[in-house]
């Protein structure tokens, strides 16, 4: 038979049960919620509609803006170099040279390794949008005093305690400050993706330079083989003159003085290869003695390089997007910061079994559970959140500023690249005239003194200034394809925004 006593408690029972989901779901939708703090937009910028230099001829130049301004921004892809840049100037030994530093060297490890760390931060900071589950067993035997204080007359002293159990807790995002949290790392793990992207531009960067320095210098001492042949036929003609009674001993000191001048500068430049080449060494983490690169002078046509828009250029520099991301964070933090106003609320509960034998231990009245909710309000804090809040929107200031400073060196960075480009080929062209006129010079020279006309002093200052003004004319040639590579660094290498992780 029901009594009204079994009846209420079974509609109690069965009230609650309806009312747990409930509750539940409307923790959910309020979970759901805006968070709090403003939401990020990236710091504007004004990017220049043209480059104000055109660089030298070999660069890729896009055409001016119609009238009416009929551009459309372009995606990040378009005019740009793409993936390995270094393979634009056609060098295979280059290119080993700069696959070993990509999977070697050191350097660019820690970076990758420290985007690896920062990207499981975000993971641990997904994890706090669940609950915690915990779940444990234990099992005592016990015996407790007979003279204890109330002890009962016929009571049981000895038990055993058998527990199977688990709990769980939450701590729902009612105001953001766990989504602001992931925003946080996310934005800091993408800035730290961006700095190794940056280390890893910066290193490819440093390796191509010196290695065209290196062959620079191949390039200075084949021209000083070249000019010692020559000084070696200047000797032996300053010695027939000797016979002949025309000159006298002091032309010919002079001659093997030279000679051996352009000797020890051979030997000076064999010292500054092997400086470049154990540099080599270095950057693809390997010891100095297994790195020998064989002669080969600067012989190659410096390749054109694709500029691509002014308003691209924040697309593509690793280190603008660095800057850009850590903005993004701090905006997040400002969040973090405003949800300590609000109160902090969890949820909790627990089940499992409970009993003193092993047979009647997983059994339904040997069940046990539990279910809470706890929330707290900070009442007086002597204006600590206030002071942290606007820390938080200083901080944020401060890396906004940072970017817009970042944007406007890269934008100087490229102009400078550019106008070094452009005057040094405007040098070049200018010191090719002066070796023709020096060459011109010293022929005529020599043809004066193998007649008598003149001294030996006169051919000797056509010589060096020849080969002065040849020496220069490679270390121009050299100085444009270092220039290049920065050229390619301030353009961003072939990166770009779309190789940041999501």
């Amino acid at each position: 038979m029901r009594t009204p006593g079994t009846q209420l408690l079974r509609h109690g029972k069965a009230t609650a049960a309806l009312a747990a989901p409930v509750l539940m779901a409307g923790l959910v939708l309020l979970a759901g919620c805006k968070p709090v703090g403003p939401n990020y937009t990236r710091p504007g910028y004004q990017a220049p509609p043209a480059y104000k230099e055109t660089g030298a001829s070999t660069a890729i130049v896009p055409p001016p803006n119609p009238n009416g301004g009929a551009w459309q921004p372009a995606s990040p892809s378009d005019g740009m170099l793409r993936g390995n840049w270094w393979e634009v100037y056609k060098d295979p030994q280059l290119n080993a040279l700069e696959e070993q530093l990509t999977q070697n060297n050191q350097t660019l490890r820690a970076a990758v390794e420290s985007y690896l760390a920062a990207r499981d931060q975000v993971a641990a900071a997904r994890a706090a949008f669940y609950p915690t589950l915990s779940a444990g067993v234990s099992g005592a035997h016990q015996k407790l005093s007979a003279n204890r204080p109330l002890a009962s007359a016929g009571s049981h002293n000895q038990y055993n305690d058998l527990v199977l159990a688990g709990q769980a807790s939450w701590e729902p995002d009612f105001w953001g400050r766990i989504r602001r949290t992931v925003e946080a790392t996310r934005a800091s793990a993408q800035a730290t993706a961006a700095d190794a992207a940056t280390v890893d531009l910066s290193l490819h960067a440093e390796l191509a330079q010196d290695y065209f320095e290196l062959r620079g210098l191949d390039s200075q001492s084949k021209l000083l083989q070249s000019t010692v042949r020559s000084y070696e036929q200047q000797v032996g003609l300053t010695q027939e003159l000797l016979s002949g009674g025309v000159v006298t001993e002091v032309d010919v000191a002079l001659a093997r003085t030279q000679l051996e001048t352009i000797r020890a500068q051979m030997i000076d430049i064999n010292q500054a290869r092997t400086v470049y080449e154990h540099a080599i060494a270095t950057l693809t983490n390997r010891q100095a003695r297994e790195v020998t690169l064989a002669p080969a002078p600067l012989d190659t046509a410096l390749p054109a390089v694709p500029l691509g828009l002014p308003s691209q250029l924040v697309e593509r520099r690793p280190d603008i997007a660095a800057a850009e991301r850590r903005v993004a964070a701090a905006n997040a933090q400002i969040g973090i910061a405003i949800s300590a106003f609000y109160p902090t609320i969890a949820l909790g509960g627990g089940g499992g079994f409970e009993s003193t034998h092993g047979g009647t231990w997983i059994q339904g009245p040997s069940s046990l559970w539990s279910l809470g909710a706890q929330a707290a309000e900070l009442l007086f804090d002597a204006g600590q959140r206030r002071a942290l809040t606007s820390e938080a929107q200083h901080a944020y200031e401060a890396q906004a500023a940072g970017y817009k400073a970042t944007v406007l060196a890269a934008f100087n960075e490229v102009e400078d690249r550019l106008s070094d480009l452009r005057i040094l080929e405007q040098e070049a062209g200018v010191e090719r005239h002066a070796v023709d006129d020096a060459q011109h010079s010293l022929d005529l020279s020599t043809q004066r003194y193998k007649g008598g006309v003149t001294s030996y002093l006169e051919v000797l200052t056509a010589e060096n200034s020849l080969l002065q003004n040849q020496r220069t004319a490679t270390d121009l040639e050299t100085r444009q394809f270092a220039a290049s590579v920065q050229l390619i660094r301030a353009l961003g290498g072939g990166w770009d925004v779309t190789q940041l992780p999501k």
